[in-house]
C-alpha cells in the first residue's frame, strides 16, 4: 500500500460513507465492552452503577464514530481507490488496483437490518484486510465491488465498464450465473453435531449438575459461570453453523468463482480461480460414517479475521459427499478427476517415526497437481497445482537424518504448502527436482529455447 497527497479527482467527487455508519461502528462497540464485563463484576458494582457505566461508553462510542465518519472519505482516480480518514493524524491512503485480489460484501445483523454492506479489499502481501468501507447501501457496495474488479482486470471490456460509472457497473452486476451447489442445512447441522464439542458436551453438563447436588450450593455466579463455559465448549461448532447457512457456490461469466453463505452475516465473495492456490480434503472421523467430507481453498491475498487464524481457507463445500466433492474439484481445477489419484507410500522405516499412521501418508504427481496425503483420526488431501509453486523445499531433522528420510515442502502463495512427508533422501531429492522442472512449464517458456527433457520421478513400486 502506497501514500499519496490529498487531491481531489477532477472527475470524481470524495464520497462519504452511508450516515448510518456512526450508529452501527457504535453499537458493534459497545456489545464489546458490555461482553468484556463479566457477571463478577455486575455483581459487585450493582446494576444500577452498571448501567451507568455502560451507558457513558456508549456516548463516547457514539462521539467518536461519528468523527471518524465525519472525516473519512473515498473516491476512484484513475486505477486507484484513495481513501482518506482522521482527524488529529489525517491519513491519505492510495490502493494500487493492480495489487487487488478480490473484494468481499459483508452484511452483518445490524447492517441487514439497516440495509447496509461492507466492502472489505483484499491485496496482494496484505497482513490484514486492506481498508475496509463500512458502511454503504447494498446497491452502492455492489457497484463499487463490479468497478474495482473491473479495473483490476485491466482488460478492455473492464475498463469500458469501470469508466461507464457505478451504475453501469452495477447493472453489469447482475449477469447470469451458472448455479454448482447448494449445502442443505440440515446437513450442515448434523456435521456440526457430529464433533466432539458436540457429543461431550452432555458429559460435562452432567459432572456440573452433579457436583450442584452433591454441594447443594446454586448462586448465580455459579450458574452463570457454568453457562458461560458450555456456550464457549459449543462456540466454535455453532458459529460453524451460522457462518456456513445457507451455502451457495455459481460460477458468473467470467469464470469466477461466486460464493454466497451466512446468517447473521452474509458474505457473498467472489474469487478467481487464478488465485486458488491449492485444494484441501478432509475427512473427519465422526464423519465417516455419513461418506461426508469438507473441501477448502487456499486463496492468494486472503488474510482471514482480525484476532482469529491469520491463514484462514475459504470454504469450497463445508459438507457434502463424495461425489459432490469431485466435481467442485474439477470446477476449480480442471482436468483433476478427485477418484483417480494414486500416490505412493514412504519407506517401511518410517514406521519408526509413524508406527500407526504410515499407511495413510503418501504422494504423487499427476498431469495438472502435486498430491500429498495423510492422517490417522482426521484424513486428509491437498492438491497444490504446479503453476502455483512459490519454492520447493527438502528438510531433515535429526531422527530424519538418522533413518535416511527426508520431507518435500511445495510452497504456494497462500501460507499452506504440499508436504511429501518421510520420502528416501535420493526419492525426496528427485521429487523435488522434478517440482520445479514442472512448476517451469506450467507458468510456460522462459526461454526461446526449448527445455532439455527431464527425467520424470517415479513412484517406487513398493509391496
Amino acid at each position: 500500500m502506497s501514500t499519496a497527497p490529498p487531491q481531489e479527482a477532477a472527475d470524481e467527487p470524495r464520497r462519504r460513507l452511508h450516515p448510518l455508519s456512526p450508529i452501527l461502528h457504535g453499537a458493534k462497540s459497545i456489545a464489546v465492552v458490555v461482553a468484556a464485563l463479566s457477571w463478577q463484576t455486575l455483581s459487585q458494582v450493582g446494576l444500577e452503577r452498571f448501567a451507568l457505566v455502560v451507558l457513558v461508553l456508549a456516548v463516547g462510542v457514539v462521539i467518536f464514530s461519528l468523527v471518524g465518519w465525519l472525516t473519512t472519505g473515498y473516491h476512484v482516480v484513475g486505477r486507484e481507490l484513495r481513501i482518506s480518514d482522521g482527524l488529529i493524524w489525517r491519513r491519505n491512503r492510495a490502493i494500487p488496483l493492480e495489487r487487488l485480489q478480490a473484494v468481499e460484501l459483508r452484511r452483518p445483523l445490524l447492517a441487514q437490518l439497516t440495509g447496509l454492506a461492507e466492502l472489505r479489499l483484499e491485496v496482494v502481501g496484505g497482513g490484514k484486510t486492506e481498508a475496509p468501507l463500512a458502511y454503504l447501501t447494498v446497491r452502492d457496495a455492489a457497484a463499487l465491488r463490479e468497478r474495482l474488479l473491473a479495473l483490476a482486470g485491466r482488460t478492455p471490456a473492464g475498463e469500458a465498464q469501470a469508466d461507464a460509472g457505478p451504475q453501469a457497473a452495477a447493472t453489469a452486476a447482475t449477469t447470469l450465473e451458472r448455479p454448482l451447489l447448494r449445502v442443505a442445512n440440515r446437513d450442515l447441522v448434523v456435521s456440526q453435531l457430529l464433533t466432539p464439542q458436540a457429543i461431550f458436551l452432555p458429559v460435562g453438563i452432567a459432572f456440573v449438575v452433579m457436583q450442584f447436588v452433591l454441594e447443594a450450593q446454586w448462586t448465580f455466579i455459579g450458574i452463570a459461570s457454568t453457562f458461560t463455559a458450555m456456550a464457549g465448549v459449543l462456540l466454535q461448532p455453532v458459529r460453524r453453523v451460522l457462518q456456513d447457512w445457507d451455502f451457495r457456490l455459481a460460477r458468473d461469466q467470467g469464470g469466477r468463482l461466486v460464493v454466497r453463505y451466512g446468517l447473521l452475516e452474509t458474505r457473498s465473495q467472489i474469487v478467481p480461480l487464478k488465485r486458488v492456490q491449492s485444494v484441501g480434503v478432509t475427512w473427519p472421523l465422526l464423519w465417516r460414517g455419513q461418506k461426508w467430507l469438507h473441501l477448502r481453498l487456499d486463496i492468494a491475498g486472503y488474510a482471514g479475521e482480525p484476532g482469529r487464524d491469520s491463514k484462514r481457507s475459504d470454504r469450497l463445500l463445508p459438507v457434502g459427499d463424495f461425489t459432490t466433492a469431485r466435481g467442485l474439484v474439477w470446477e476449480v481445477l480442471p482436468g483433476v478427476d478427485l477418484a483417480m489419484l494414486a500416490t505412493s507410500p514412504p519407506p517401511a522405516r518410517a514406521r519408526w517415526l509413524h508406527p500407526f499412521a504410515l499407511r495413510y501418508f503418501g504422494a504423487g504427481l499427476t498431469p495438472e497437481v502435486f498430491v500429498t496425503r495423510w492422517g490417522l483420526v482426521t484424513r486428509e488431501v491437498s492438491l497444490v497445482p504446479y503453476a502455483r509453486l512459490q519454492s520447493v523445499r527438502v528438510m531433515q531433522g535429526p531422527l530424519q537424518r538418522w533413518l535416511g528420510l527426508a520431507t518435500v515442502y511445495a510452497d504456494t502463495a497462500g501460507g499452506r504448502s504440499g508436504q511429501a512427508r518421510d520420502r528416501d533422501l535420493a526419492e525426496a531429492w528427485a521429487l523435488a527436482e522434478q517440482l520445479a522442472v514442472r512448476a517451469r512449464i506450467a507458468r510456460g517458456p522462459i526461454v526461446t529455447a526449448p527445455p532439455a527433457s527431464p527425467t520424470f520421478w517415479q513412484p517406487p513400486v513398493r509391496p
